[in-house]
């Protein structure tokens, strides 16, 4: 996904923020319901992806059709999504699957920050997924089960839990979706791109610092206690030593940097210079 699409879908995620923090799994089985609907047909994602319509009308289109059928944050949600711009018709497809499983992520995230860092959910939601994809990577009797055009849904369901039994409610959600409805890929392929978006979401909760000298406790603990406060989580932070920097420090926190390092301060000013 790539030009007005990206930007698209950081938008649609951004506004998902929002909702997070009291996110539940019934809403990204919401969400991945709307998309078996985009799914299934196509007038409607021509319609959805039309440039001669505006954003509110394609909105309204998607209110109306699940209006009464889920909650209203999914149709909030959903409506959103379709009111923004997209290159190809497979694009609001891949966006909303991003948006619902970033929801069950959010889900795990949510249950351990609650009193410790919302990494450790992340962590384990992760190993549940590589889990599922490891059983089903070595058997080629359970390769072909998983692909058996003629096995119901259900059918396939209930064989994938059978590979993780002891795996979170956050994951079978997942692998569920990635076995019933796959989309075009193998189902551990995309079990691997929702790991992927679970080490993305988990690098909010590490801070990368680079300095020119190690840090002393108590000046790791004063940095440690503004970042808190800052972010408003606790974080995980890393410390590398970096001369190079010539001085001050920078920080970085999933995609956000921090920078008052000299050398960037004396790129800024080459820069100023040069225009």
């Amino acid at each position: 996904m790539a030009g007005v699409s990206s930007e698209s879908l950081a938008t649609a995620l951004t506004a998902l923020e929002a909702k997070l923090p009291t996110a539940s799994l019934q809403l990204a089985k919401e969400l991945f319901g709307i998309l078996g609907m985009v799914d299934s047909s196509a007038g409607l994602r021509r319609a959805l992806t039309d440039p001669s319509r505006n954003g509110d009308e394609k909105s309204a289109l998607v209110r109306q059709l699940v209006g009464g059928k889920v909650s209203a944050d999914a149709a909030e949600i959903a409506g959103g999504l379709a009111s923004l711009r997209w290159a190809t018709a497979r694009d609001i497809g891949d966006a909303l699957e991003t948006l619902a499983a970033t929801v069950v992520i959010s889900v795990a995230e949510n249950k351990s920050a609650v009193s410790a860092s919302g990494i450790t959910g992340l962590e384990e939601l992760e190993n549940d997924l590589f889990s599922f994809n490891q059983a089903v990577a070595s058997s080629h009797e359970v390769q072909r089960a998983l692909s058996e055009t003629q096995a119901s849904a259900a059918a396939k369901s209930a064989f994938a839990e059978k590979l993780v039994p002891a795996a979170s409610e956050e994951a079978k959600v997942l692998i569920r979706q990635a076995v019933t409805e796959p989309r075009g890929i193998k189902p551990t392929r995309l079990v691997e791109r929702f790991a992927e978006l679970a080490a993305k979401r988990q690098q909010r909760w590490i801070a990368t610092v680079n300095v020119t000298r190690p840090l002393t406790q108590t000046q790791l603990a004063r940095l440690q206690a503004g970042l808190n406060a800052m972010y408003g989580r606790e974080l995980k932070i890393n410390v590398n030593v970096d001369p190079a920097l010539i001085g001050g420090i920078r920080v970085q926190v999933g995609d956000e940097v921090l920078d008052a390092s000299v050398l960037t301060r004396l790129g800024e000013l080459q820069r100023q210079l040069a225009g």
